[in-house]
């Protein structure tokens, strides 16, 4: 599947679902103080940031390690969007990642897996395994996903008052319709491939 820069963007941001994480953020930082949320926020996301871009760069050493074909990463990050993407749809009591403890937040839950997580780092692996030589536009690419990621993060708690529990649900909703879409896509694409390599 050939991906444009900005698709990939588009998808990178869906996978990593700032909007939808706005809930899970505002429950795991209601007992920071409030001068603190926002370095607590950037810090989180730099630490994603650095987790994804591990990933681009080292993500193809480790599936040769492994043994694993584009074929196999491409039809396992189609069931992972997907997985996401229903759990986006219907959503469950406890979020997209289950429920999370009290306390100042730190690596866990916040930059992986609520930011960084499976379908994240399956998409990024997948951009490089397809495309290697377009290694400097993917890690771009991130970049600017991460930057659209702390800044919806950021202004969290204003978007929630603005739009509502009920606002956030209904767009969350309907990323996770695009995002089905797009894993649709790519579990096609894969058994595609893998049929004609018989």
């Amino acid at each position: 599947m050939d991906v444009s820069f900005a698709s990939a963007v588009v998808i990178l941001v869906l996978v990593m679902d700032p909007v939808g994480n706005i809930p899970l953020f505002i429950s795991v930082l209601r007992t920071v103080k409030p001068a603190r949320r926002a370095r607590v926020i950037l810090r989180e996301c730099v630490i994603a940031f650095a987790v994804l871009l591990a990933f681009v760069f080292f993500g193809g050493t480790l599936l040769g390690l492994l043994g694993l074909s584009d074929t196999s990463l491409t039809i396992a990050g189609g069931v992972i969007l997907f997985l996401i993407a229903l759990r986006m749809i219907f959503r469950h009591p406890e979020g997209i990642f289950g429920d999370v403890a009290g306390s100042e937040p730190f690596i866990v839950p916040l930059a992986t897996p609520a930011i960084a997580g499976p379908a994240a780092i399956a998409t990024v692996m997948l951009l490089v395994s397809r495309a290697p030589q377009r290694l400097p536009e993917w890690c771009l690419a991130v970049t600017v996903a991460t930057l659209v990621t702390v800044v919806v993060l950021t202004v969290a708690e204003r978007i929630a008052k603005f739009a509502g529990e009920r606002g956030l649900l209904a767009f969350e909703r309907l990323m996770g319709l695009v995002l089905t879409a797009i894993a649709v896509e790519m579990l096609l694409r894969g058994i595609e491939t893998f049929v004609h390599g018989l």
